[in-house]
C-alpha cells in the first residue's frame, strides 16, 4: 500500500466571474521511503498540491489517503492530530518562534503530542544532535545563520518522528552552500532514517538530490522520472535514534 495516494484531484479557483483549475484531475502514488521532487513554475499547481498533502487546503473533488487514512473524512481535530503525529514540515522561511531556544523550539511538536517535559528534551536533545547543532540548544534564532535556523526547522519537523516530512521550497532562502549542506541532511533522513520526503522546488539543481522527479505544470503532471544518478552526499548523521 503506498503511504500518499491521490487521485483525481481537481481545485478550481473563482477569479471575478472566471474559474480555473490549479489541480486538473491529479493523480499520484508515493510510496514509503521515497524522496520526490515537486517541480514546475509559478501557478503550475505544485503549491496548491502541496498544501493538499499537508491537508492545509482541500480540492473540489477527488480523494487523498495517507497511510491508508481518507483524509478528506476526517474532522478538524482529527486532521490536526494526523498533522502532528505522521507529518513533519519544513519551510522556506523557517518559521521558528523568534523569542524561544532552538531547543524549545523543537519541542513544540511534542507540547501539542501531549509528552512529558523530561521526554520532550531529550527527544529535542537528540533531534539537534542529528542534525549537528547540539552546540545550539540554547541560541535564539537571530543567533543563528540561515542554514542552522534551517536545520532547527529540520529537527522539529523529526522530533515526533511522522513518516512523512513535506518540505516547501526548503532551500529557497539559502546560499548555494547552504542548501548543499540542507540537501544533504534530507538526503540522510531519507536514506538512513527511512522517511519519506516530498519537497518542492523550482531549482533543478536541488532536485538532482532526489530519487523522483515530478513536474506539473498548468494543473496536470507533465512528467514523472526516475533519477538513476542522485547527488553523493558528503554530510555524515551519526545517530538515527529519536
Amino acid at each position: 500500500m503506498s503511504l500518499i495516494e491521490v487521485k483525481n484531484a481537481i481545485k478550481t479557483y473563482q477569479t471575478g466571474e472566471d474559474s480555473f483549475n490549479a489541480l486538473n484531475c491529479v493523480s499520484l502514488n508515493i510510496e514509503k521511503g521515497e524522496f520526490v521532487a515537486i517541480m514546475g513554475t509559478s501557478g503550475s499547481g505544485k503549491s496548491t498540491f502541496m498544501n493538499m498533502l499537508g491537508t492545509l487546503d482541500k480540492p473540489n473533488s477527488g480523494s487523498y489517503h495517507l497511510d491508508g487514512i481518507d483524509m478528506f473524512s476526517l474532522n478538524p481535530n482529527e486532521l490536526a492530530e494526523v498533522r502532528n503525529l505522521k507529518m513533519g514540515f519544513v519551510f522556506q522561511g523557517f518559521n521558528l518562534i523568534s523569542r524561544t531556544t532552538a531547543l524549545e523550539n523543537v519541542e513544540l511538536p511534542m507540547i501539542y503530542k501531549g509528552l512529558p517535559e523530561e521526554e520532550r528534551i531529550r527527544r529535542a536533545k537528540n533531534a539537534l544532535k542529528i542534525v549537528g547543532l547540539e552546540k545550539r540548544e540554547d541560541h535564539m534564532p537571530n543567533q543563528m545563520s540561515g542554514g542552522q535556523q534551517q536545520r532547527v526547522a529540520i529537527a522539529r519537523a523529526i522530533v515526533n518522528d511522522p513518516p512523512l516530512i513535506l518540505a516547501d521550497e526548503p532551500t529557497g532562502n539559502l546560499d548555494t552552500r547552504t542548501s548543499i549542506e540542507v540537501m544533504e541532511f534530507f538526503v540522510n533522513l531519507n536514506a538512513k532514517m527511512g522517511k519519506t520526503i516530498v519537497l518542492v522546488t523550482h531549482e533543478p539543481d536541488i532536485a538532482e538530490y532526489c530519487k523522483r522527479v515530478v513536474r506539473f505544470k498548468d494543473g496536470n503532471i507533465i512528467a514523472d522520472e526516475i533519477n538513476k544518478h542522485p547527488h553523493p552526499v558528503n554530510t555524515k548523521m551519526e545517530d538515527y535514534t529519536l
